[in-house]
Parts: structure tokens; sequence; C-alpha cells
């Protein structure tokens, strides 16, 4: 990566750490490594949920134009799927014999009326219902009642009937071509009125309990990116998509000049805020390994203790820590990955990094407390022999002896390394000294590592060649 490595020499970590986990560095190393810190604090926190979303026409405001009765296209209006329409437009023209046969059934009816005024009750009764009676044939075939009153006026039947748009709106479909025959019901048009649309976003199943109906929605659209449109969260529907694993949410917002088109995706932010106060910090702040997530908290002046957190709800810059953090602590927000690095060099998490190997780790050569004591240290021990060495990956795979501390028999494996400049000072077939850890399950990672001088050399083994 191009960084500049800092030595650690013998002598530097003090003797008497106020806590076995805590990791103590130099003034000096803290400047030059750019730690900064920063409190956690106990607020309200505010989230952002994104979503992809596509534009859909209302399904409310789609209309379709679909004749009672048997006919024929006589003449179209409209005859361009996509054309504008008006409310009351003339869109097609058609004729059918039943319909026909029904105005002059009315017609005769409504003459009837007329001339039965000075009959008796009885014959005027039986008149007016005869007339009624049609009168509700043609409104049951959505007659206007316009065209009525012109037929009671002409007296007179039309040999067509004119099919006019319900609202003002866009041609999506249309079925109807000038002389075809239709059937009862048979769909000619359809309608949408675009003065309002739907965004159908696909929200995250993790995401869904914080949406709302009644929230406010920004919607943006790639064609328009100069311009943010809000709409208002009308449901969420009660199914989960199961091959994307998202709910989906509908959204609803007005359209001045039809700029969103059925079929635009959109981009959905989903403002959501908490309910009450919690305890947030940076998300820089947390070293996730996938299996575990530490915060580094500031316990003094050079002294950084490694905590394991449970976070909770996640916004943009900042999560929510339900466990393992207190308000007012200072927790490490930049350079924690250098410091978790400088940390594994030293070996200096204790027994917190690796209390899963059920047993205490063997004591470290050459470290002892003020009482005199060896203190338990988290490397292991072992000797072998290198027989493969890749200096771009910073790994060695080594051939060694059984290792007591871990009840490991001897064999071949490969081991990574904290510092890829550990390996410098090693070649392959030599034999070799090394203290290794588990950085995370099933990852050994090489602290120290140094060639064995021979039995006769009559030299020591220097513990801090290999840094």
């Amino acid at each position: 990566m191009g960084m500049d490595y800092i030595p650690v020499y013998e002598g530097e970590q003090e003797a008497e750490p106020s806590s076995a986990n805590q990791i103590r560095i130099s003034s000096e190393k803290v400047q030059k490594l750019g730690v900064r810190t920063e409190l956690a604090q106990l607020q309200t926190l505010d989230k952002l949920v994104r979503a992809a979303g596509r534009v859909e026409p209302d399904e409310r405001r789609l209309y379709t134009i679909s004749p009672k009765f048997e006919g024929y296209v006589e003449r179209l209006h409209v005859s361009i799927t996509g054309q504008p329409v008006g409310k009351g437009q003339p869109l097609f023209e058609v004729y059918s014999p039943e319909l026909v046969s029904a105005q002059r059934e009315y017609a005769v009816a409504a003459q009837g009326v007329e001339s039965l005024k000075g009959a008796g009750d009885q014959a005027q009764a039986s008149m007016r219902q005869l007339a009624d009676s049609s009168l509700l044939r043609l409104r049951n075939w959505d007659i206007s009642d316009e065209q009525i009153k012109a037929l009671a006026k002409s007296e007179e039947a039309r040999r067509t009937l004119t099919f006019r748009s319900p609202v003002s709106g866009i041609v999506i479909e249309k079925k109807a071509v000038q002389g075809m025959r239709f059937m009862p019901g048979e769909a000619l048009y359809q309608i949408a009125d675009l003065s309002s649309v739907w965004v159908i976003a696909d929200v995250f199943e993790q995401d869904i309990g914080l949406v709302k109906t009644g929230a406010k929605a920004l919607v943006h659209i790639n064609a328009y990116p100069d311009k943010r449109f809000e709409g208002t969260i009308s449901y969420v529907y009660p199914t989960l998509q199961a091959d994307t694993r998202t709910v989906q949410v509908r959204i609803e917002l007005a359209n001045p000049g039809q700029l969103l088109k059925p079929g635009m995706y959109a981009q959905v932010e989903l403002p959501v805020g908490g309910r009450s106060k919690v305890v947030v910090i940076p998300n820089s702040a947390v070293i996730d390994s996938g299996t575990r997530r530490i915060v580094l908290v500031q316990a003094g002046e050079g002294r950084f203790e490694p905590r394991e957190v449970r976070l909770g709800q996640r916004s943009d810059n900042q999560v929510e820590v339900l466990d393992g953090i207190k308000e007012g602590e200072a927790v490490v927000v930049t350079a924690n990955f250098l410091i978790d690095a400088e940390s594994n060099l030293k070996a200096a998490v204790g027994s917190f990094g690796h209390a899963s190997h059920g047993a205490a780790p063997p004591a470290s050569q050459g470290e002892a407390t003020s009482s005199g004591a060896k203190p338990t240290t988290v490397g292991h021990q072992a000797e072998g022999a290198v027989e493969e060495i890749d200096l771009k990956m910073g790994a060695v795979t080594l051939n060694h002896g059984a290792i007591a501390s871990l009840k490991w028999p001897a064999m071949s494996m490969e081991f990574q390394t904290a510092n890829p400049a550990l390996l410098s000072s090693i070649k392959v077939g030599m034999a070799v000294k090394f203290e290794f850890v588990e950085r995370k399950a099933g990852e050994w990672v090489i602290t120290r590592i140094t060639p064995q001088q021979p039995a006769n050399s009559g030299s020591a083994t220097n513990p801090h060649a290999g840094h």
C-alpha cells in the first residue's frame, strides 16, 4: 500500500498496564498515526432509506372504453396510441342493430306518452312504464343523457353512436380499428390520467420496519437531474419479493406537465427518524471482522481499549450502539485500523483477542512484569522450516513441529504475516523460530519470525530480528 511502518522495540510498552486488554502507544506515535477521537453521544438517529423504484400509472385513474352491446366500428376520431385527449372528446363512432332498435323503441314509447295524455290513468301508466324501461336500457348501455335528450327531441333513431373520453388523459392502448366488429365487453380504448402517478419502490427487508404510511418521500429521476419530486407513502405492500428480498412501497406524487412517464426508473429517498434517543458513534469507529465488531475506546493518554460491541440501526454517518459503549466515552474514529495493526504486531490485545482458544497461551520470551512473574501472552511459539514464501500476498508456508499450546501435531501450513517486512530476513529451506496469533477465526498471523542460529555459532538469537 506504500504506507510507512513504525519500528517497535523491546521495552517500549510499559510494564504495568492498567488493563490486560489495553493497547499502549506513545504520544509521538499517536500524533504520527493521525489518531482522532469523538465522544459517543445520546441522540435521535436519523436515517435515510434509499431504494430503487419505477413510475407507474395511478390504477385509480385508468379508464377502459368497452361497449356493452355488439356492433361495428364505423369511424375513428382518435386513431393513435399515445395521443392526448380531453374529457368529452369524441373517440369513435359505432353502428349496432341492437342500439338502433333500442332507440326506436324509446322514441316510440316517448311519442306514446305524449299522445296518451288525455287517456285513462291505466293506459298512461303502461305507456310510461314502457318508455322508462326503454330509457333504462339505453342508460345501461352508457348512452349519455345528452344523447338521450337529442333522441327524445328529434324522435328519430340515429344510425351511429359516438363514444367520448370520460377523462382527460393519454391513450395508452387502442384496439379499435375502423370497420372491425366488436363483442359486448371488448376493451377498445384504455385512457390514463397522468396528472398524478405512483412510484413503486423496492425497499430492502432490513429497512422496511422503518417505513411508515403517510411519511414523505423524495424522488429523483435521471432524466431531470436538476429536479426533485416530493410524494407521500400511501401503502406498504404486505408481501415480500423472495428473489430480491424486498418489499414494495407505493408513493403517490403529483405530475405537473406530465414530466414523469410510466416506466421511468427512479431513485427514492425515504427520510426516517428514530423514536427515542440512543447512544450513537461514527461509522468509521467500528472495525468489522465479519464475526465480531470492535471499537477502540481511549482509556487515557496513549492508552486504547478494544471493546466488542453490539450494533443497531445505521444512518449515513452514525450507528447505534446497543451494548459495549456508554455515552461520553471517547472512541477512535480515524487510524483505528493502524492501531489494530500495531496491536497485532505487539500481541497486545491479550485474552480479549483470543478467548476462543479456551486455554492460556504460553508466556512470551523476554517479557516480565514488575513483580518478576512472566505475563500471559497471546503468541504461540513454534519452530519449523520455510517451504515457500509469497511476498506479494505476505504469506509463508512452514513445516512446523508440534505446538503444545494449541494441541497441534507437526504439519505443514500457510501463515499470513502481520507485516510483509518480516519475510525479508528468511529464505526457503531456512530453519526458523516464530510466534503467531489468531487474528480472526481460522486466520493465523505471524507476528515474529527469526532464523535459528546453528548450535555451534555461539550467538544468541535476536528476538526482534523480524522487526
